[in-house]
């Protein structure tokens, strides 16, 4: 949740609710992918694989 309203995002940036919820929802699901990203995801002729951690 915290990273949510990390980086001065505490107000929305739009008014209203339907634009509101849009938001924190791609706002999330922004968040969520430069989290997987980090953890290794990677996107290859139109595949997306995960880094094995497995030696």
């Amino acid at each position: 949740m915290a990273w949510l309203v990390h980086r001065g995002n505490r107000r929305l940036p739009c008014r209203g609710t339907i634009k509101g919820k849009r938001w924190i929802h791609h706002r999330a699901a922004a968040l969520n992918l430069r989290r997987l990203i980090n953890l290794g995801l990677d996107h290859h002729n139109g595949t997306w694989t995960l880094a094995s951690t497995i030696p």
